[in-house]
């Protein structure tokens, strides 16, 4: 098995029998991909919220799925429990339901991917300010509510690279830094953790200081950044520039594989076996092709706004996927299925979706989530950090090796 398609199967995640890591809180957990990958890190979760009742059952249902997939016991899966909106689940409301899991006062995480539409480029680009955006600022309340031994927030880039968001996300950090964290933040891009897609995101981490001092006896200084020690594999340091990647092909041909480029940053293995496919959940669950566009558009050719193909000896553009629009098959005449798109981020087969859900629904959370393979390497990070196994070097944070 490529070391690609082992991401996708069921290894059995590295539990923490012993409980020494801190439970993890997961807030706008969405279908789970975030949650997953930490678990597969070696984290708990413990209690999760969602507002949306489709996204509830969807991520519900999947996780319940891959714990019996590895032989874990499903009531152990996260579950939503009761839908409502952060707005109306104040710090008591959220340590009430969590405390029969809890040791201590904020000995646990709190995790989350708040909306992100109001930050987005191609979004509304409201930023704070905007229904969605506001929602960002209620979570760093309820952070410095509840008080965490740690926390990470994920969301798009524009939220740093956007002047005006930029200003709205410091001073949100800034409340933050005022409550004891030492706050770092860095844009990832998942293509660079070894995931076949080019998708960037930003994610802030922020530990207790006081934590960090007790682990690593340095007093960190409120707006110190560069301190944390992100996930990087040099096996795909630049991977967008170092390799030289195929262009187009015309449809229906046999593109020669290219050379000295890593197998498992090509979306043709994950996609191309179409009698494996057929065997998965949500195997060949798919959109009716109706446009003449599917038989001609050339392999890899993703210029266009809308039917984008992708190349089996490339990596995938972002998978953000709405109104029908998903990157067509490779070899062909479709859009891809479901489990085309759950694989390319990296959500390991047994992670299935419920039937009666709608395809669109369905697309939606593939295209909204973090890929699990870059949670799963960002979670090794925070977990040997945590651990105090990370050493410091010429005063400063040393980078964690190659995950």
């Amino acid at each position: 098995m490529s070391s690609q398609l082992s991401l996708l199967s069921d290894v059995p995640p590295r539990f923490d029998p012993e409980h020494k890591l801190p439970p993890l809180l997961s807030l706008f957990s969405g279908a789970g991909f975030f949650d997953l990958g930490l678990i597969q890190a070696g984290f708990r979760v413990i209690w999760s919220l969602e507002f949306e009742p489709r996204i509830c059952l969807a991520h519900d249902y999947g996780m319940k799925s891959f714990f019996q997939s590895i032989g874990e016991d499903e009531n152990d899966a996260p579950q939503t429990g009761d839908p409502k909106d952060i707005r109306v689940w104040g710090p008591n409301a959220i340590l009430r339901q969590a405390s029969g899991t809890l040791t201590g006062q904020g000995d646990f995480g709190i995790i989350g991917g708040p909306p992100c539409p109001d930050f987005s480029i191609g979004g509304k680009n409201r930023g704070g300010s905007g229904d969605r955006g506001q929602l960002t600022r209620v979570f760093i309340e309820r952070i410095c509510e509840l008080e965490p031994r740690f926390f990470v927030i994920e969301n798009v880039k524009g939220l740093l690279n956007t002047a005006k968001h930029r200003k709205f996300l410091f001073g949100e950090l800034w409340k933050l830094e005022e409550k004891g964290y030492a706050v770092d933040l860095r844009v990832l891009n998942a293509l660079h953790l070894g995931v076949p897609q080019d998708r960037e995101r930003v994610f802030i981490i922020g530990v207790k200081r006081s934590v960090v001092r007790k682990l690593y006896s340095r007093t960190m200084k409120k707006g110190e950044r560069n301190w944390f020690p992100w996930p990087r594999d040099s096996r795909y340091d630049d991977a967008k520039t170092r390799f030289k990647w195929p262009t187009t092909s015309p449809f229906g041909s046999v593109p020669s594989k290219p050379t000295g480029i890593p197998e498992e940053l090509f979306v043709g293995p994950l996609v191309l076996n179409q009698s494996e496919m057929k065997r998965l959940p949500n195997g060949t669950e798919g959109f009716e092709p109706y446009s003449d566009k599917f038989a001609w558009v050339s392999e890899g050719d993703d210029s266009r706004k809308c039917f984008k193909r992708l190349h089996r000896y490339r990596y995938s553009p972002t998978v953000a996927y709405g109104n029908n629009e998903v990157h067509l098959h490779p070899a062909l005449p479709r859009r891809l299925t479901v489990r085309e798109a759950l694989r390319i981020q990296t959500v390991p087969d047994s992670f299935s979706l419920p039937r009666e859900l709608p395809l669109s629904t369905k697309f939606k959370l593939a295209g909204n989530g973090v890929p699990v393979e870059m949670a799963r390497k960002l979670g090794i990070a925070l977990r040997d950090f945590l651990s105090g196994r990370n050493p410091i070097v010429g005063g400063r944070f040393g980078q964690n090796g190659d995950r």
